[in-house]
């Protein structure tokens, strides 16, 4: 096992984790129940809710399944790099609504875009 297995499942792990967690509430829980955690759902119809839930559950999907099937090398690669920058553009526009809407709270999705970046960038070095 190489350095870089090393480094890319825990990180691809977490994100993948975050985001099945995160995807899977915004498309199972109503939108009462996600407001107190998530207050932009408050003025979001929720088919783009739960279309952002699913788009987060297949991008988390991607991070692990494609390594771990042993698909072709390069296709493996494709999908690990489509769902992992793929999450580093939901994370910018994440971080535009929250500071359209006044909240300067977006360590989080500054957090996650370096973690999607990291794992891209780990994911071209061994996969």
């Amino acid at each position: 096992m190489d350095i870089m297995d090393v480094a890319y499942w825990p990180v691809a792990g977490f994100l993948a984790l975050f985001y099945l967690y995160g995807g899977g509430i915004k498309v199972l829980r109503t939108r009462e129940r996600l407001q107190p955690m998530m207050a932009w759902t408050d003025r979001t119809p929720m088919p783009v809710v739960r279309t952002i839930g699913v788009v987060e559950v297949l991008g988390a999907t991607g991070l692990i399944l494609p390594p771990l099937t042993g698909v072709a090398p390069w296709l493996a690669l494709a999908l690990v790099l489509a769902a992992a920058l793929g999450f580093v553009l939901l994370q910018i526009a994440a971080t535009a609504v929250h500071l359209s809407r006044g909240d300067r709270k977006i360590a989080l999705n500054i957090t996650l875009v370096l973690t999607a970046a990291a794992t891209s960038w780990l994911a071209t070095t061994w996969l």
